[in-house]
């Protein structure tokens, strides 16, 4: 009896710490005209917030404005979000999805490879790569299902899904395994990349975009000097809050989709907690700003430490910068159609900075951001030429659904900020998000 006393015990307790342990979520589309209001309630824990943005910008959800706070035990974060359209949401079907997500967070780490082979490449980009390394994997029989390509100071990394052409299944041959990577290490190393060029086959499932980071921060990319100036760089700032024990980050930039998911994701990686911050975005741009720690409950001790935040987050948020042309590629699939486009591409001398590709039922459906070969924009009349070879009604100019706003030059450097109280900021975005009457 007693045992059944004690079994009935623990099954209650195991039965409390799924509850405390699953995040309470809530939608609400009446508090706020213009966006639908998501909060989100849970225990604290470890990468709790960068799951939650991954969640949302998953669902191809834009993230206007957001409160974060997990001081003590419990975690609250509340967002302001909308489609990419700028519109809030309206589907019941949408809003079932975000909160059925979010409330099994835990269970949304990474993503399943799928019966896939995975490569990861790292080297030093230079017009017309992509077009070697897709023919390579063309006249080596690989179908790529699935691909992001990411550029930045001179650096690219790319995450490959493939298939084999034959079997449709994924490559368990070794031999054929290693002479893929040796041919694409070729490839990447060209004449003058001897030491960096890097290709292997990946056995984690790590999100995706979350990998790309990964592979660029370990390259380094952040720490290399490019020729070529973005427009509408980031500004970025660190600044100590020594009477709470916090480093105070803070970030200006051009505001667009996956910005919040970028930066989390960064300063997640680099072993940093975020406590406290608000986002709010505006008509001039996006401003976010943190309050963080060391895992170890420390701040931000040295100048040399600062300054490589800073690196480190500009060059985050860089990588998705969208630079170039979009063009939308929506075509049936066959073996070696990427390989022809990104040829042509490459004859007409468009460098691709970022790329994203994917096969759906039988349909390529790719994005590709291009510039020519030195990084200006392309001249229309060499996307009409593309796109006449490729077939006008495949190959379209897209412009981003988001607005392209210009940030206005700031007089004064961020590093002059006024720090306000920690607790005046708190109950300040309290009252911004609806949940108290009054914080004066």
């Amino acid at each position: 009896m007693m045992q059944m006393d004690r079994r009935q015990c623990l099954d209650e307790y195991e039965k409390l710490l799924v509850r405390m342990n699953t995040p309470r979520v809530l939608t609400d589309n009446a508090s706020c005209l213009n966006a639908t209001r998501v909060m989100i309630d849970s225990a604290r824990k470890d990468e709790i917030l960068l799951e939650a943005v991954q969640v949302l910008t998953d669902l191809n959800l834009s993230i206007k404005k957001g409160y974060v706070s997990s001081d003590g035990r419990w975690n609250m974060d509340v967002f302001h979000v909308t489609d990419l359209d700028g519109n809030k949401l309206t589907d019941d079907n949408i809003i079932n999805c975000i909160e059925q997500s979010l409330e099994t967070i835990h269970n949304t780490r990474s993503k399943p490879i799928d019966g896939m082979t995975v490569l990861e490449l790292t080297g030093t980009d230079r017009v017309g790569l992509l077009s070697e390394v897709f023919a390579v994997l063309s006249d080596l029989k690989c179908d790529v299902v699935e691909s992001k390509v990411w550029t930045h100071n001179g650096r690219i990394a790319s995450l490959i899904y493939l298939k084999d052409t034959d079997s449709g299944y994924q490559i368990e041959d070794s031999d054929k395994i290693d002479t893929i990577k040796g041919r694409l290490r070729n490839v990447l190393k060209g004449d003058n990349d001897i030491r960096s060029a890097k290709t292997s086959v990946s056995m984690a499932i790590t999100h995706t975009e979350r990998r790309l980071h990964q592979m660029m921060f370990a390259d380094r990319d952040y720490a290399r000097k490019s020729d070529l100036k973005m427009e509408n760089s980031p500004l970025v700032s660190v600044q100590s809050c020594l009477d709470k024990g916090y480093s105070v980050l803070n970030i200006q930039s051009k505001d667009r989709p996956k910005l919040l998911f970028d930066v989390v994701c960064t300063l997640t990686d680099m072993k940093y907690v975020v406590f406290h911050a608000t986002i709010n975005t505006t008509e001039k741009g996006a401003h976010l700003e943190f309050f963080i720690k060391h895992m170890d409950g420390t701040p931000i001790s040295s100048e040399a430490e600062k300054e490589r935040v800073i690196l480190c987050l500009s060059a985050a948020i860089e990588r998705r910068a969208s630079e170039g042309v979009r063009l939308e590629l929506r075509k049936a699939d066959k073996p070696g159609l990427l390989a022809e486009v990104m040829r042509i591409f490459r004859e007409n001398a468009l460098n691709v900075i970022r790329a994203e590709i994917s096969t759906t039922m039988g349909t390529a459906l790719n994005m590709f951001y291009v510039t020519d070969a030195i990084g200006n924009r392309v001249d229309s009349e060499v996307i009409d030429s593309v796109r006449q070879r490729i077939g006008m009604v495949n190959l379209r100019v897209k412009e981003p659904s988001h607005q392209k706003i210009e940030i206005q030059e700031q007089n004064t450097s961020l590093g002059g900020a006024v720090l306000v109280s920690l607790g005046s900021l708190l109950r300040r975005n309290l009252y911004n998000f609806g949940l108290i009457k009054s914080y004066s």
